[in-house]
Parts: structure tokens; C-alpha cells; sequence
């Protein structure tokens, strides 16, 4: 007895009807190979819009970061704002890059009368041709345990003489001469630090100390005591050499007001703050606050120009990427015919044939395909459509899935239906995932 569930064959003429009706092979690969191929013109390594777009975001966050950071650096490390000790009878030079600076601002914070330092604006760097001679007579009264410090700035070929005289012919005190800012405590820490101690001597009586000067910096003569009480006389003769500011075109004394000069650009300027002469029975030590106006054109074209640079080197790369992979198709293609599909095409599979709709996967589940999955592990009631629905490009139901994403590993659709879905949405239509890249899959 036949079963109840069996269906009869058609008779022959149904039969001979429906193969009439089964439509014809179409060169469907074919045009599906020219339309990928169109796209990849375009795209970045077989890649989407979208990482494309978060590739971009990333390469302009990196460089705005990037840039920003110079530019702090510049603005607040390089060219910040500092403050100077100058001595009598000095020059120093400020010769900032025209490229960043725009302009150098000078301010005396001592509010002294009668002679106040003067800032001179030149063509390039001035010759270093001025001497100069001052000095001093300094009574100093050292308790035990006490220091007094002068500090100077000395150009190259200035020198110092100093003759002094101490009180008591049993205490012993230090007179030294350095460089730098530092004091004579920490100068105590380190006696011997290298490059800052030009000549330190434990001096009784009388005597004579001479030093010259062979690099242009700031510098300081300190006397330390650290035996009894003791008043030392010293006479402070220096030989200075300055900078010659006859051919200035700007000059500004620092009275009242800050004074500010402008630097032309890629031209060279040079600011020159000169100090006065030593004044009697005053100090004649100058604090002097320097600061830059930075060149704000600089720093906008900079970053453009920069994230131009940036850019172009990406695309560089991606066209070399691209020329790379389309090289290695290109030989690969010559071996094609050797080669067979991981899946098989839609029009030598005949079950695929006529609607589409018969082949709908009956389980969500069948989305979750992923590379190396065995097909035939999970059979519905007829093995034969379930195999044939797992072959089937879950978006058109017409061409076998020969595709993968990345970086999820979801094989769900022909290549084709991939490349459209990248570049439509750039997201993996089974777990949301963005996309990076869909990968064709060849078998060996």
C-alpha cells in the first residue's frame, strides 16, 4: 500500500510542460564579476564606505592630535613666556623663528628711575664688537652661615677681575665664580658639577681673582661663609663685551609700558635688551619678563597642511594595496580553470531553479554560516532543499554564498550582495557588526 504522504510523479506531459518552462542558463557571474569590478575602482582594498570613513576619522584624529601637541609645545615650552636677571652694562640677544613668532614682548618688573634698559630692534644678528668696562665696590657683612650672591650676564670675551679683602685672617670663605642661576647652597650640594664652576677659591687677607669669559650666558659671583662672623670688601671689575645696535631701526626704553617688536617674516629680525650702566647705592640687578606672540598662520595652515600630507600618504598606500591585490588576481586568473568554487554556482545547481521563495530557510538559524562549517551537518525533513538553501546567497536566493566579512567571519551572501551591502550600509546583516572588508572564497 503506497504512502500516504508520497506524491505521485506528473504524468508525462506535465512533466514535458514544467521542463519547457525551466529557464535557461544566465550569464549571471559574468555580469556580477563586471559590476564588482566597476566598485573596486573606487574602494579601499575590497574594503566599505564606512571603514573607510572611520579610517578617515581616525588618520584626522591622529593628526589634529599630533599637531595640537606641537603646537603646545611651541607656544608654551619653546616660546613661552620666561623671566631674565640681567646685570649692568649687558646685551642679550633674542632671535626667535620668524616662522612661529610673530612678535617679542619685553616688560621691566623693578620699576626703576633714572636709567631704565632699552630694547632695540636689528636686520639679522648683531656683530658682537662693544667693550665695555664698569665696576663696583661691594662691602659685605657675612654672619656665620651666610651667603651673598651678585648675578651678571656676560657675552664671550668679557672678563672679570676681583680683588678682595677679608677681615680676619683665621675665617675662611668660599668665593666662587659660575655659571648659570643657581645658588650658593646648591652650588655646596655639588662643587665639582661639570660646565658651571669657572673658579672657586677659599680666600684669607687680600688678593686677586681673574676669570674671562669664553660663552655668552648668565652668571654669578657668590660668598659663602661658614666659620665666624666676617666682613669682606671686594672691588668688582668687569670688562664687558656687547652687541652693537648702531644700525637699529627700533628702539624703546622700558619705562613704564612693556615694549613689543614686531618680526618680519623670514627675515631675520633680532631683538637686542641692553641694561644700563651701574647705578650707586642701588641694586643693579634687572628682572626682565620675556614673552612671545605667536604666528597663529603658522599653526592653522600647518595642521592643513600636515593632514594633507597625511592623507595623501593614505591613499598612496591604499592604491599601492589595491595594485598589489589586483596583481595577485590577475595572476591567480590564470589558473582559475584548475580551480573549483567553494560552493557551487547557481546555474549547475537545478534545485535553485524557479522561485526563489521555495528555498526561504525555515530557521533563523541558517544565517550563522560561518567559513568551514560543514553543509550537510544540520538537515531539515528533506535533505536535499536544506543543502540547497545552505548553498543559496541568503540575500538574493539566486547565486551560492562564496563570500566572507571581516572582521566577523559571517558567509551569508553571493559576492556581489557582500560588496552592495558594504558599500550600502557597512554593517554584517547577521550580527551588526561593522564591516572591514569582504573576502571572496576559492577552493583549491
Amino acid at each position: 500500500m503506497p504512502d500516504s504522504h508520497s506524491i505521485a510523479p506528473p504524468p508525462p506531459e506535465e512533466t514535458a510542460s514544467a521542463s519547457s518552462q525551466t529557464p535557461p542558463p544566465r550569464p549571471r557571474q559574468a555580469e556580477r564579476s563586471r559590476a564588482t569590478s566597476s566598485r573596486g575602482d573606487w574602494s579601499f582594498g575590497g574594503g566599505s564606505a564606512a571603514a573607510v570613513r572611520d579610517e578617515t576619522c581616525s588618520c584626522f584624529a591622529v593628526v589634529f592630535s599630533f599637531w595640537l601637541f606641537v603646537s603646545m609645545t611651541m607656544i608654551l615650552g619653546v616660546y613661552g613666556s620666561m623671566t631674565i636677571v640681567l646685570g649692568p652694562t649687558s646685551s642679550i640677544v633674542f632671535q626667535p623663528s620668524s616662522l612661529f613668532v610673530k612678535s617679542v614682548k619685553v616688560e621691566n618688573l623693578m620699576g626703576k628711575h633714572g636709567a631704565w634698559p632699552i630694547l632695540y630692534g636689528t636686520y639679522g644678528y648683531p656683530a658682537l664688537d662693544v667693550f665695555s668696562s664698569w665696576g663696583e665696590t661691594l662691602n659685605v657683612s657675612l654672619p656665620s652661615g651666610a651667603e651673598k650672591e651678585w648675578k651678571l650676564y656676560l657675552n664671550r670675551g668679557s672678563a672679570i677681575n676681583i680683588s678682595y679683602h677679608v677681615s680676619s685672617r683665621t675665617s675662611s670663605v668660599f668665593l666662587i665664580v659660575a655659571q648659570g642661576t643657581e645658588t650658593f647652597t646648591r652650588w655646596l650640594e655639588n662643587p665639582t658639577e661639570p660646565n658651571t664652576t669657572l673658579s672657586w677659591n677659599v680666600i684669607h687677607g687680600s688678593g686677586m681673582i681673574t676669570q674671562e669669559i669664553f660663552q655668552s650666558s648668565s652668571y654669578y659671583v657668590a660668598l659663602g661663609n661658614l666659620d665666624e662672623d666676617v666682613k669682606v670688601t671686594l672691588n668688582l671689575s668687569v670688562i664687558s663685551t656687547l652687541h652693537n645696535t648702531t644700525n637699529a631701526y627700533y628702539r624703546c626704553a622700558l619705562i613704564n609700558t612693556p615694549c613689543a617688536l614686531d618680526i618680519f617674516f623670514l627675515d631675520g629680525s633680532a631683538a637686542v635688551l641692553v641694561t644700563p650702566a651701574p647705578q650707586q647705592n642701588a641694586s643693579n640687578e634687572w628682572y626682565i619678563k620675556l614673552s612671545y606672540g605667536p604666528r597663529w598662520v603658522t599653526y592653522i595652515f600647518g595642521i592643513g597642511g600636515l593632514t594633507m600630507l597625511v592623507f595623501w600618504s593614505f591613499n598612496l598606500l591604499n592604491k599601492l594595496q589595491s595594485a598589489h591585490e589586483g596583481g595577485a588576481g590577475h595572476r591567480s586568473g590564470g589558473t582559475e580553470p584548475q580551480r573549483a568554487p567553494l560552493l557551487s554556482h547557481k546555474d549547475d545547481d537545478l534545485s535553485s531553479w524557479g522561485s526563489s521563495y521555495d528555498s526561504l530557510p525555515q530557521d533563523e538559524e541558517d544565517l550563522d554560516f560561518l567559513p568551514g562549517d560543514p553543509i550537510g551537518e544540520k538537515l531539515s525533513g528533506d535533505g536535499q532543499t536544506s543543502n540547497s538553501t545552505r548553498r543559496l546567497c541568503a540575500i538574493c536566493f539566486d547565486a551560492p554564498r562564496d563570500c566572507f566579512f571581516l572582521p566577523c567571519g559571517h558567509c551569508v551572501a553571493c559576492f556581489a550582495c557582500g560588496t552592495r551591502i558594504a558599500e550600502a550600509s557597512g554593517t554584517c546583516p547577521v550580527c551588526r557588526r561593522n564591516m572591514k572588508k569582504v573576502r571572496k572564497i576559492f577552493t583549491v
